[in-house]
Formats: structure tokens, C-alpha cells, sequence
């Protein structure tokens, strides 16, 4: 059974830090790309960062260049997003991604999301 189950969200003040933490299972965690998602109220979800399969590369969002880092360690099957300068506009639920393409069959797994707020 596949499972990503976020964890670290939570209330932080404007400038302050938090470390999101998605343990995977279920899935041979070092064949997928890992992502972080957010989706804001009355907002569309958004790719914040994303990570390849061996942690070769990464990709993020213009709005948090900088600010958030992506990693992962497959010895744990776990990925991090680490969420240092956090403004409100960081307010949303943040989710955990899988993806993968093998053998020509797409995979793609989520979280069930964790809640960060940033507010003074």
C-alpha cells in the first residue's frame, strides 16, 4: 500500500523557519521523483520544488528561490523541504509528491497535505 505522510507543518511567525518531512512507503522510493506542492484558499495548487530520483537536480518556484530547499534521503525514503524567511503569502497546504515513469506506465502518488501558517 502506497502511503506519503507529511509531517512538521504548523503556525510560524513572518521571517521564521519550519522543516516539512514526507516519509514514503509502499514504493521504491529511489525510482521517483519527489515534488512539494501548496494550494493557498481559493487558489490553484502550485509546484514549489521538486527533486529527480537520485537528487541530481532540482526545480523551484520563483516565489521561494532562496528561501526553500528540497532534499531527500533514500535511505530513509524520506524528502524535506526545508522553509527558512517564511512570508504570509507562504500560508497554505503543502503536499508530497511521487512521480515516476516506468517501464512506460506513469505513477503519481500524494500526500495528504500538512497546513503552514505564517502569521504574526
Amino acid at each position: 500500500q502506497v502511503q506519503l505522510v507529511e509531517s512538521g507543518g504548523g503556525l510560524v511567525q513572518p521571517g521564521g523557519s519550519l522543516r516539512l518531512s514526507c516519509a514514503a512507503s509502499g514504493f521504491t522510493f529511489s525510482s521517483y521523483a519527489m515534488s512539494w506542492y501548496r494550494q493557498a484558499p481559493g487558489k490553484e495548487r502550485e509546484l514549489v520544488a521538486a527533486m529527480t530520483s537520485a537528487g541530481g537536480s532540482t526545480n523551484y518556484a520563483d516565489s521561494v528561490k532562496g528561501r526553500f530547499t528540497i532534499s531527500r534521503d533514500n535511505a530513509k525514503n524520506t524528502v524535506y523541504l526545508q522553509m527558512n524567511s517564511l512570508k504570509p503569502e507562504d500560508t497554505a497546504v503543502y503536499y508530497c509528491n511521487a512521480d515516476a515513469l516506468l517501464l512506460f506506465t506513469s505513477y503519481d502518488y500524494w500526500g495528504q497535505g500538512t497546513q503552514v501558517t505564517v502569521s504574526s
